[in-house]
């Protein structure tokens, strides 16, 4: 990447796919960023680039990279792909900016762990600007939809009170889909996981309840 690629890209802003770091000080903290992006889409994060856009760059690009490559090495699971450069900001190359980019993962879910010693940590996925921890749902459907050999989805009684109510309104939620169907929380979710793996309906992750909603059935 040049460095007029990369003022085009920190324009953009942070999203989807695009964090800013202003260093990596706190490794532990930035994988989950590396996690979520594997989990979800894939994208990229920069190292010496404030949130509101400004790049400082980083002084010492070798010890950024050294420091987080050592904690993606010992606090994600399973480990995942990534690739990282360095741009110099000036032909002194006194300050620069690192670049990762993380690919969607194919190994997915991916987990950051809280310290070396954990035997398993929290999965995250990319919700706007922000990495979320993912609900059990969203785990699920992450898990399964990697899967080759997909599930035999067989429209029941519950299937079909589920999808009158989405008939009539916008989304549901895993407790709402429990108070109609009177089912566990258990049962719940496993209907609702396996319609989305079907492609029936979609999840909408959030950091407070996530939503199922139906996927728009395409005209082509």
């Amino acid at each position: 990447m040049e460095l007029k690629d990369l003022y085009r890209l920190v324009r953009k802003g942070e999203g989807d796919t695009l964090e800013f770091k202003r260093k990596a000080s706190h490794p532990e903290k930035i994988v989950r960023e590396f996690v979520a992006f594997a989990n979800t889409n894939g994208g990229d994060i920069l190292i010496g680039v404030d949130d509101n856009g400004n790049i400082p760059g980083v002084k010492y690009a070798d010890e950024e990279i050294y420091v987080l490559n050592k904690a993606l090495a010992t606090l994600c699971k399973p480990r995942l792909k990534y690739e990282y450069y360095i741009i110099p900001l000036d032909e002194n190359e006194e300050r620069s900016v690192v670049h990762y980019s993380v690919p969607e993962s194919k190994k997915k879910p991916h987990y950051a762990l809280p310290d070396e010693k954990a035997d398993w940590g929290k999965a995250y996925v990319r919700l706007a600007d922000k990495s979320i921890q993912a609900s059990k749902e969203v785990r699920n459907v992450i898990k399964f939809s990697q899967r080759k050999n997909g599930r035999v989805l067989q429209i029941q009684e519950k299937e079909r009170l589920l999808l009158e109510y989405l008939g009539q309104n916008d989304f549901i939620t895993v407790s709402k889909f429990q108070e109609i169907s009177k089912l566990n929380r258990y049962k719940a979710s496993r209907v609702l996981v396996n319609l989305v793996v079907s492609n029936i309906l979609k999840i909408n992750p959030s950091d407070k309840q996530d939503t199922f909603s139906m996927v728009p059935i395409s005209l082509d």
